[in-house]
């Protein structure tokens, strides 16, 4: 059964400079916010690796991204469960802080652990061009897997990345599960290649930039052959900022799951106040999307919002 193409349209002409590290000078998307604590062991015991990530396509240039690295790693020396990593990307307009600013405190809490797990929060050159956004994850993987020795992969993606999150969990062998907060349709059918690999998909009930049928689409196209989960948030928007604990959880623990690690209380710990979360969101450039189209049965419709954080 075809799925219908819901997307987030993104047009920006390839005279448009790929973004480089210089954007986040004065924004500092970095580590979470450190909670007001004397106990030693709530201190993050991860490193914070700011990267540019060269990419081999016809466009060239480099992608950014922050790696949370955990602070004693050593790639020589990884286990199996050491050599699995996930790979964090945002919405149509780019950015690395998620829905509802939800990536840094994931990132720091997985790389904190006592049996760390690297993460990669990856922005994109072309932010919303699924073929360019694809090659800026693949150009990541090889990176960590160059430099780290990390040859597993969890993809978190948000709106629009379900695109390039199922393009390559349907085609890459590295990729081992997928989660998508979220999702458009548009791009994202290698969903349908993805089974018996392990996928989660989490979206609002009250999304009025995607709505949620559109995971419920997703989830169907994937099949029964192996492991899906669909869950549905009743009434949160775009960006789950309702639920935005909820769902940091959820893809803490599935990330986990992957890499073989048992959930830690670190994990169970608030490192982003919910106020916090739209004013790092707006630092990081990732609510910028209020007047953008949405494509949906081949008509155009606006995509106004009525949920002030609803960007995605």
């Amino acid at each position: 059964m075809p799925v219908a193409q819901t997307s987030l349209l993104m047009s920006r002409p390839f005279t448009t400079p790929s973004k480089s590290l210089s954007i986040y000078k004065h924004q500092k998307p970095s580590h979470a916010p450190q909670p007001n604590s004397q106990n030693k062991s709530q201190e993050r015991t991860c490193k914070l690796k700011p990267l540019a990530i060269k990419v081999d396509d016809e466009l060239h240039g480099t992608v950014p991204g922050f790696l949370h690295i955990p602070q004693h790693y050593r790639h020589t020396k990884a286990t199996a469960r050491e050599k699995t990593a996930a790979i964090l990307l945002s919405g149509s307009s780019g950015g690395v802080l998620g829905p509802s600013s939800i990536y840094p405190s994931i990132a720091d809490k997985l790389a904190s652990l006592p049996n760390g797990i690297p993460v990669l929060r990856l922005d994109y050159r072309y932010p919303g061009m699924n073929k360019y956004c694809v090659a800026d994850v693949q150009a990541a993987l090889k990176y960590l897997e160059t430099r780290y020795a990390i040859s597993r992969f969890v993809l978190v993606g948000w709106s629009f990345s379900g695109a390039p999150v199922f393009t390559l969990g349907g085609s890459d062998k590295r990729v081992v599960a997928c989660a998508a907060v979220a999702s458009q349709t548009a791009g994202a059918d290698g969903i349908g290649r993805m089974a018996p690999k392990p996928v989660l998909l989490i979206h609002g009930t009250g999304d009025r930039r995607l709505r949620h049928s559109c995971s419920r689409q997703l989830f169907e196209l994937y099949g029964r052959r192996g492991e899906r989960e669909l869950k549905l948030f009743e009434g949160d928007g775009h960006s789950l900022r309702k639920n935005a604990g909820k769902v940091g959880k959820m893809l803490c623990a599935f990330v986990m799951r992957f890499a073989g690690v048992e959930e830690r209380r670190v994990v169970r710990r608030k490192l982003v106040r919910d106020d916090d979360s739209v004013y790092l969101m707006k630092k990081g450039g990732e609510l910028k999307e209020k007047g953008k189209s949405v494509v949906n049965h081949g008509r155009r419709c606006s995509a106004k919002l009525l949920d002030p954080i609803a960007a995605g």
